[in-house]
């Protein structure tokens, strides 16, 4: 009998821890949901990076998928790209897939922050070349619900960290 007790109660346990790290996650997932809409804002990077540096970028966010995917699209004046990132819950993971214009697909892992206000994505995995770099880490910031910060740290080949920081404000 004790045996049964004590089984039962490592189970109640793991089942907890469980729903504790889906409920983090899920936290995340909904903080990010509420950037649902569009965006723009001035893109500063270090090392500058003269193509790129003080222009003007729109980000479109939309939940779908029944509201199990968030959809992060970028576009800038005078920018030939268009970087797709699908933003989901896996299982008790909130996940960042990136199709980088680069060719390749970088999967990242987040975590928000104790305030709940930053959700940080750490690189987990890429499939495809990384011949002409990846992208290796995400930071969304909400101030408010009209002003979020981005930041994007892009590996160059060699490991060469080149930060994107874009400061947006909504448009709708």
């Amino acid at each position: 009998m004790k045996a049964l007790r004590f089984i039962l109660t490592v189970v109640l346990l793991s089942l907890s821890t469980q729903a504790f790290a889906q409920s983090v996650a899920q936290k995340s997932f909904d903080t990010l949901k509420t950037l649902a809409g569009s965006w723009e804002g001035h893109l500063t990077t270090v090392p500058q990076q003269a193509d790129m540096e003080g222009k003007l970028m729109q980000v479109s966010l939309r939940a779908t998928s029944m509201g199990n995917a968030l959809m992060h699209e970028m576009t800038g004046a005078g920018r030939p790209d268009d970087p797709i990132t699908m933003l989901y819950l896996d299982g008790d993971r909130l996940l960042l897939t990136h199709y980088c214009d680069a060719g390749n697909r970088p999967r990242m892992v987040g975590k928000v922050s104790p305030d709940g206000k930053t959700v940080e994505f750490d690189f987990l995995d890429v499939a495809g070349s990384t011949q002409y770099g990846h992208m290796h880490h995400a930071v969304f910031t909400v101030i408010d619900a009209n002003h979020h910060t981005e930041d994007w740290t892009y590996m160059m080949p060699g490991d060469k960290p080149v930060h994107a920081h874009f400061d947006l404000q909504r448009t709708k």
